[in-house]
């Protein structure tokens, strides 16, 4: 049976949108498009409004259900659900955990709520791919009381693991690092297409350095801060909104620019620099998790465009079998791994959007 979905992932200063049409051999995008916040479009309300209207005066069918990606579920929220009463109360629940994120989501999906209030609305999960890590995994070192409250590694990116592992597969990865490296940075650990390992924890705040995220911190400077003159409120902003690529440069969060400014700014060298030694830690950490590395996959904005970062990353990997065509990563090829390289380099090119049509589709039909 045929429907059309539309997929919304909602960003920090964008909603990106994708009509789908799914049927029993997959899903066909019929639009794809970004409204960008700001200005009119006030807030992830109005860009939901937006992406409405853009879709009825393009013609295209109106959705059949809308299925939302969401960052964080809490510890109730695991799996994909439809969208009531009772769900958006957990997701309100749930905002401490990802406080940068969850309250423009939740305003997203009342705005398509009000607007289609008798289409079935579907969340879909970051966190929910990595359930099957083992709770050596997730517990943090801390009272067993904190880790039944909720307090635990939930990871993210996981609709971006999950359409790469859906595209390669399992199998072809075998022991796989994914890097999902954007503006949010994050690397899984996975085995037989399962996450047994991810650098983000409690909140997408935690693991390697990012644009305006600070990444791991020793838990003794977040003390040393709110001795020192830091509240709750200041620490979260700094670590959110002040930190990562912005506080090393000095200038900008944006790899694109830092990559362009590093031969004349020391600084936006050093942040270069950084983020390349981060990631390059993960992915040793993450291989020892795995007992051996297979393959290693860059996607995300960074990621899957940035050929200068990628190579960088991949210095001092050799020990692990990566070893990258210098050709074939500039050309951003698919496979940009030396032939014959124990560990095949790939970049793939990730779709949160199809993914969450998958889950809204499959959730329909079941």
């Amino acid at each position: 049976m045929k429907r059309h979905v539309l997929a919304l992932n909602g960003g920090s200063s964008s909603l990106k949108y994708a009509l789908f049409e799914t049927d029993a051999g997959g899903e066909r995008p019929l639009a794809r498009a970004s409204v960008a916040i700001g200005g009119a479009v006030s807030d992830h309300a109005a860009a939901v409004r937006a992406a409405f209207d853009d879709i009825a005066r393009a013609g295209l069918p109106s959705p059949d259900a809308t299925g939302h990606r969401i960052v964080h579920g809490g510890p109730e929220l695991l799996r994909p659900v439809r969208v009531d009463g009772a769900v958006l109360a957990a997701l309100r629940a749930a905002v401490p955990f990802a406080p940068l994120h969850l309250p423009a989501e939740i305003r997203a999906i009342e705005a398509a709520r009000e607007r289609f209030p008798d289409l079935v609305h579907v969340a879909c999960f970051d966190t929910s791919f990595h359930r099957t890590m083992p709770d050596v995994a997730k517990r943090f070192a801390l009272p067993r009381s904190l880790f039944d409250e909720g307090v635990r590694r939930y990871g993210f990116h996981g609709l971006s693991y999950e359409y790469v592992v859906a595209h390669l597969g399992g199998a072809e990865l075998g022991r796989a690092v994914i890097a999902h490296l954007g503006s949010g940075a994050s690397l899984c650990a996975v085995r037989d297409g399962r996450s047994v390992d991810t650098t983000m924890g409690l909140t997408p705040t935690g693991g390697v350095v990012m644009a305006t995220r600070s990444g791991d911190l020793d838990p003794g400077l977040v003390v040393y801060l709110l001795e020192h003159g830091y509240d709750a409120a200041s620490l979260e902003r700094l670590v959110t909104r002040e930190a990562g690529l912005l506080a090393l440069s000095g200038t900008t969060g944006d790899m694109k620019r830092l990559v362009e400014e590093r031969d004349r700014d020391p600084r936006a060298a050093f942040a270069v620099e950084a983020f390349a030694w981060h990631a390059r830690k993960a992915i040793g950490a993450l291989a020892a998790s795995l007992g051996g590395i297979d393959t290693l996959v860059f996607t995300g904005g960074i990621g899957e465009r940035a050929p200068i970062v990628r190579l960088a990353i991949a210095r001092g990997l050799e020990h692990l079998g990566v070893r990258v065509d210098a050709s074939a990563n500039d050309a951003n090829a698919e496979v940009v791994s030396e032939d014959g390289s124990p560990c095949v380099v790939r970049v793939v090119a990730t779709d949160e959007e199809r993914m969450v049509a998958r889950h809204t589709s499959a959730l329909l039909a079941g």
